[in-house]
């Protein structure tokens, strides 16, 4: 008789096209899937035809203490337990867009507004960093725990389109925070790795150029990560399954 119980996973940023798949794709695994949005109504809208997902029912702000820590009290109040932490808030991909004022990702290192660039830092790397710290407690609790970043290759020096040095220096904030989100995965999988959590980042979009891929095809390789064995990878930086450069 199996008695191993359903995990219990958090997905974030479900207001996105790639949050939302991500979460209906895990639900398929079996887990129960729990999902939060900047907006408690806006994750509740994001899943109103799909039954199988529960909104957390708080907003969410993953540059905010107090909201944070309202979402951790409200994973406990409802399954007083998590398994795998899904980060996908802090993707955000600039493709082929000129730099514009209005994006905060745009500009090159010398000519970036770092107002803006900070902004994006806040939820690229100090977002996933904080939301994962507020979790930890629950999580080392779980027998399989799980934490999944959801990243760029812009953060590579390994992806020909998108990397670090594939853009003339473009989108240099955006680059520098899916850089910074690598290394928090490899220090955080570094510092747990007697504690059994498998932490990953994964890069959800194709190498080709020309756009993203849909969410359909790209949310495989969260799912994987966030499904993983537990003799599976940590500290590693993935797309589709397959270990990227960085």
């Amino acid at each position: 008789m199996n008695t191993t119980p359903t995990p219990v996973a958090l997905v974030t940023g479900v207001d996105t096209g790639l949050g939302l798949e991500v979460a209906r794709q895990l639900s398929l695994t079996g887990a129960v899937v729990l999902v939060a949005a900047r907006t408690a109504e806006a994750a509740k809208d994001a899943v109103v035809d799909l039954p199988a997902l529960e909104p957390l029912g708080v907003d969410l702000d993953v540059t905010d203490d107090e909201s944070v820590h309202a979402a951790v009290a409200a994973v406990v109040a409802s399954r007083a337990r998590l398994d795998i932490l899904v980060n996908t808030t802090a993707h955000s991909r600039p493709g082929d867009r000129e730099p514009t004022e209005r994006e905060p990702w745009a500009g090159t290192v010398t000519g970036a507004d770092l107002e803006q660039a900070r902004q994006l830092l806040d939820v690229a790397l100090f977002g996933a960093w904080r939301l994962t710290r507020a979790f930890l407690p629950l999580l080392l609790r779980s027998d399989h725990p799980r934490v999944v970043n959801v990243g760029s290759g812009a953060g590579s020096h390994g992806d020909p389109v998108l990397g670090l040095g594939a853009r003339a220096g473009a989108d240099a904030a955006y680059g520098i925070g899916a850089a910074a989100l690598n290394a928090l995965t490899s220090l955080l999988a570094a510092e747990l790795a007697t504690g059994g959590i498998l932490v990953n980042t994964v890069c959800p979009d194709s190498p080709s150029a020309g756009g993203e891929r849909t969410a359909a095809a790209s949310a495989p390789g969260v799912v994987w990560a966030a499904t993983l064995p537990d003799d599976g990878p940590t500290g590693g930086f993935f797309r589709d399954g397959a270990t990227l450069p960085w």
